[in-house]
């Protein structure tokens, strides 16, 4: 079991290999250098800890908002632990920590968590102004008694596999891209709450997920998802988006799923969606009853795709 910090208060290890880096999406270029950390680690006799942050440094540095991340910092602490990390620090990121020199930054961070090796990527930096580059820390750690390991990107399609290029995978609906550069479905969880009963009002009644602030939300469509509830799969039709078939005030973009074969309530409840593929963008239809049609149609084809990756 993995032991998680939120801070570095108070702690004092020894012996590890440390890894520093958003490592948002947790994807597969993420996972190639986190899993020859952790068994070069292991090897060795010692801990490896994967050092991260939150809120993301962009949203400190450059002012970003709105719903980007790819993984919770939870779901991130998961991630890492399945690949077999020892120890896990999701820092605070805050403009203290962006202001200070990468010899302070790294003095701290060897101060309380004692590592032997540093393990990067070829364009890594830290400290004020990005000076801590990869030259700069080797020189360090002569000084300071690590050594760095510099990792080379992985490539996907002659593209390097990065955090921003899912991020823009999802945004555009392309989830089966995406999901072969994160490895591993891609995932939205949220709490069910009361809708506006429309589904229900025309039979396909659906669970309305409150997502929160900070995940990122595939881009208007209708999805061929898998629904965890309670640990169990179940096949689900989900529609992301304004709902333009009917006049509502509401312009917000909405998450609906239609659970297949699923009727008890789960209102309050926590439910986690896994999407598999975008079926069709978000349209107006003429009539009521030209959507149920449709919807028909989405929720048939959801079956079909669902039971063959079951198999």
């Amino acid at each position: 079991m993995v032991q998680h910090y939120t801070s570095l208060d108070g702690v004092n290890i020894q012996n590890t290999w440390l890894t520093i880096g958003s490592f948002d999406g947790v994807h597969l270029g993420h996972q190639q250098l986190i899993r020859e950390l952790n068994n070069h680690a292991h090897q060795a006799g010692s801990n490896s800890c994967v050092l991260t942050f939150h809120p993301h440094p962009s949203v400190i540095l450059r002012g970003r908002t709105g719903a980007f991340y790819l993984t919770t910092p939870t779901e991130k602490v998961g991630l890492l632990d399945e690949l077999g990390t020892d120890i896990v620090v999701t820092h605070p990121f805050t403009y203290e920590i962006s202001q200070s020199t990468a010899r302070e930054y790294v003095s701290y961070l060897k101060d309380h968590l004692g590592f032997r090796q540093l393990w990067v990527g070829y364009d890594f930096a830290l400290g004020k102004g990005r000076e801590g580059n990869v030259s700069y820390l080797e020189q360090l750690g002569e000084e300071l008694g690590y050594h760095v390991h510099v990792v080379e990107p992985v490539m996907a399609d002659g593209s390097t596999i990065s955090s921003s290029q899912i991020r823009k995978l999802i945004i555009d609906g392309n989830i089966v891209e995406a999901n072969k550069w994160l490895g591993r479905a891609y995932q939205v969880g949220g709490e069910v709450v009361h809708g506006d009963g429309r589904g229900k009002g025309i039979g396909i009644p659906t669970a309305n997920l409150e997502t929160g602030d900070e995940k990122l939300i595939p881009g208007a469509g209708v999805y061929a998802c898998r629904a965890i509830i309670f640990d169990e799969l179940w096949p689900a039709a989900v529609n992301i988006g304004i709902r333009p078939t009917f006049t509502s005030a509401d312009q917000r973009s909405h998450v609906e799923a239609h659970i297949l074969d699923y009727s008890n309530d789960l209102y309050t409840q926590k439910i986690a969606l896994e999407f598999i593929t975008r079926l069709r963008g978000e349209e107006r239809f003429q009539s009521v009853e030209d959507l149920i049609r449709q919807v028909h149609a989405d929720i048939n084809q959801t079956r079909e795709i669902i039971a063959n990756i079951d198999k």
